[in-house]
């Protein structure tokens, strides 16, 4: 249980920056059984390791000047992916994993514990997480969820503005709609009275009409600076807000490509035509895809931390000394947890605010979720209910899953 943390902290970075990597990606759960397994050249292992080690070549920093000095060819197969991974080892000299280079070189990287796998893993990841490649891709990100975010506040202004507008409009009318009602009550009171008075009726009518006026235009001229103040303030921020092309034709493609409207100063027809929930939702899953880290959602009264991955439907939970893990895989179990939160307590309030906040993305994932677990179950039921004169092994069997992978993304 002391290792789940490194298990999902490298599985993230892979799945996270698996288009980086050219790394198809893969389930959490074939991961784990993948590096449980004893097999020494597992597809999935292999490229998890080589698509890292390729990246640290390309980098000009000290794992590749070490391949440089041992004269290595530039491509890692599937026979020498040991040797290029043994010189990182070797780089890094770690105490703990230098004892681990003669069971690999000797090809037997499977009957490594599990500790030591995952503790190579993490160094690879870390210096990784160091290179020219990764802080550049992490600078895009951070700039494309500028403009998301940019988008989103301009859009919500937008709407703010049109529903004060709308607000004072219909207040002005209805002052207006009471000055004349109030008139029109004046006129019939005093028509025993109009030819005695007809003057002094007549200038109070023309004090009434002048003042019905003047607030009508000094509530629309109020509007109109509201307006301009709006206009001034959207204007500033995108000029404050200026990112360079090339990462402004990336969003435009991406989500053009995706069939979502066009984050770009003229979003067309398309854009006008989906609701706001929509476009609030869009602009949600625009800015998850440009990953940064994964923070934890809080803690509770016990100081219990809660951790929730954008690629796996569950809320995993980590005690407070990092020993034991556990975690909450439907919506059922979610709303139960929701409902056993203090409010009162500081850490509690601050989890539960942000569970509500992401709650119905949190719940699309766990139904997601539960939904493969069933078919996954069905699977291996039908699988267990096959004839006895089958004698070969079940090739299509989920648990299995692992041994049947293909990186789609490798490259040549």
């Amino acid at each position: 249980m002391d290792c789940v943390g490194d298990l999902l902290m490298i599985w993230d970075f892979c799945s996270s920056f698996r288009k980086l990597l050219h790394l198809w990606p893969f389930s959490l759960e074939d991961f784990e059984n993948a590096l449980c397994h004893k097999d020494s050249n597992l597809i999935i292992i292999v490229e998890s390791h080589s698509t890292i080690l390729r990246l640290l070549m390309k980098d000009s920093g000290d794992y590749s000047l070490a391949i440089q000095k041992k004269k290595r060819k530039s491509k890692i197969t599937l026979i020498t992916w040991t040797e290029y991974l043994c010189d990182f080892i070797e780089m890094i000299d770690v105490a703990e994993l230098s004892n681990s280079i003669t069971t690999i070189k000797r090809g037997h990287y499977g009957l490594l514990d599990i500790h030591a796998k995952l503790g190579i893993l993490r160094e690879l990841v870390a210096h990784t997480l160091a290179t020219n490649f990764v802080r550049e891709k992490l600078d895009e990100y951070i700039e494309q969820r500028q403009v998301l975010a940019a988008t989103r506040r301009g859009e919500a202004m937008e709407e703010a503005r049109k529903k004060r507008e709308d607000k004072e409009h219909l207040k002005a009318e209805s002052d207006g709609k009471e000055i004349v009602e109030g008139r029109r009550a004046e006129s019939v009171g005093s028509s025993s009275n109009t030819i005695v008075n007809g003057n002094h009726s007549s200038q109070s009518g023309d004090v009434a009409d002048k003042w019905s006026k003047n607030a009508l235009l000094s509530r629309a001229k109020h509007a109109l600076e509201n307006r301009k103040q709006v206009d001034t303030i959207l204007k500033r921020y995108a000029k404050k807000q200026k990112i360079d092309d090339k990462a402004a034709v990336k969003i435009t493609k991406d989500s053009s490509r995706n069939g979502a409207p066009k984050l770009t100063r003229d979003d067309g027809s398309e854009a006008m035509q989906r609701s706001k929930e929509q476009r609030k939702e869009y602009i949600e899953r625009e800015m998850e895809k440009r990953f940064i880290r994964t923070n934890p959602l809080g803690k509770d009264r016990y100081y219990n931390r809660y951790w929730f991955f954008n690629h796996d439907g569950r809320i995993f939970v980590e005690n407070s000394d990092s020993a034991q893990w556990g975690y909450y895989s439907t919506k059922e179990e979610l709303d139960a947890f929701m409902g056993s939160l203090n409010r009162k307590g500081e850490r509690e309030r601050a989890l539960k605010k942000q569970l509500e906040k992401h709650y119905n993305r949190i719940c699309l994932k766990l139904q997601k979720r539960s939904k493969e677990v069933a078919h996954k179950t069905e699977m291996e039921e039908a699988d267990l209910r096959r004839s006895t004169r089958v004698r070969a092994l079940p090739r299509n069997n989920p648990a299995l899953a692992f041994l049947r992978y293909v990186n789609k993304w490798k490259e040549d």
